[in-house]
């Protein structure tokens, strides 16, 4: 059986290739022409490389695949032409499954996202996979594209084609090598940058948890159906907190008001869009999104797949050791985690600070 993955190089996709190579399945990953591919380092797998708008690139990559595992896909909260959003996450999209169902996959795996689920007003929700989407007054374009791009998937999947969707939450891990916004969460307190914390809760899971969830998607989900491969929900303060608990360093204490937090990320935004035209650390859309509680219930992925969970704080220590081995971290805060690490035996499984996925 030959298993492609788009953006087979990526935090998402690395995992995705490094399971179905440890379940025996002979992999193909498409690739950007000169894209980072330090996550596939001596991984026995064939490389196609193309871009998602390359139709001839995606026709060569699903050719004689049974199993397709689209996971390409914009991973950000902005960008300085917003319809790259639409261009990479809708039509690419739609040009790859359409692309595996006419080359007669036998099962498409899509990466959508939690965030085309729901986002609720009231901490005590909990969504599942029935929930409407209600997040494009939002204004995000991340967001909004990964619903549109859903939408097809799903319209394509009653057309007949074999597709199953995943929605994993914010995913944390090993292999976030630009990072991800997830991942820039995390190296933003590691770096002793964060003032506060906001309102709001995220769902967060183990990277690899997600790897597994596809898998899993491809053997018993059923076509046109979504699975919320979703973990832990945690309010942006105990978010924090997590991180602190894992690495000894102290969480914020302050929580910026409302108002306080949309004026500083129109100032980024702003900066970023007229002067140094790279990614803010956070938007006016994020802020919105504050007010939400992107909680969720793994119930159907649980009973229907069989998926499991690892606690988070593994996926959290992995992560830090990730960032630590790459010297993304100052250096007196990472000796200081890495005292703490060895007063608590907290690295007993890291190693070398290497952390396998």
């Amino acid at each position: 059986m030959l298993a492609l993955v788009t953006g087979a190089n990526g935090f998402v996709g690395s995992h995705v290739v490094r399971a179905l190579l440890r379940a025996g399945v002979e992999v193909r990953g498409l690739v950007r022409p000169g894209s980072d591919r330090s996550n596939l380092a001596g991984l026995p797998l064939e490389l196609v490389e193309g871009d998602l708008a390359d139709a001839a690139a995606v026709a060569r990559a699903v050719a004689g695949a049974t199993q397709v595992f689209h996971c390409a896909a914009l991973y950000a909260f902005w960008a300085r032409d917003p319809a790259t959003f639409y261009e990479t996450n809708v039509e690419g999209t739609k040009r790859v499954l359409l692309a595996a169902a006419d080359a007669g996959a036998e099962r498409i795996v899509y990466t959508s996202t939690h965030a085309a689920v729901h986002g609720a007003l009231d901490e005590a929700a909990r969504a599942d996979e029935t929930a409407d989407f209600n997040l494009d007054d939002l204004g995000d374009h991340y967001i909004r594209a990964k619903q549109r791009a859903e939408a097809a998937a799903l319209a394509l999947a009653r057309a007949g084609a074999p597709i199953v969707i995943v929605n994993p939450s914010g995913p944390l891990g090993p292999g976030d090598y630009k990072p991800t916004p997830t991942g820039q969460l995390m190296l933003e307190f590691l770096r002793g940058r964060l003032p506060g914390y906001t309102g709001g809760g995220i769902n967060f899971v183990d990277v690899r948890d997600v790897a597994a969830g596809h898998l899993l998607a491809a053997q018993k989900g059923r076509p046109g159906e979504r699975y919320l491969l979703t973990s832990r929900d945690l309010s942006l303060r105990d978010l924090l907190r997590l991180f602190a608990d894992v690495t000894g360093l102290h969480a914020p204490w302050l929580r910026i008001p409302y108002t306080a937090s949309w004026l500083g990320a129109l100032v980024l935004e702003t900066w970023a869009d007229r002067i140094s035209h790279r990614p803010p650390l956070l938007t006016v859309p994020n802020i919105r999104a504050t007010r939400r509680y992107f909680y969720f219930s793994n119930r159907k992925a649980v009973e229907e797949l069989g998926w499991s969970t690892r606690p988070l704080h593994l996926a959290v220590r992995d992560a830090v050791a990730y960032f630590i081995a790459r010297g993304l971290v100052p250096e007196r805060r990472r000796r200081a985690v890495e005292a703490y690490w060895a007063k608590t035996d907290g690295a007993q499984s890291v190693g070398n600070g290497t952390a396998a996925p």
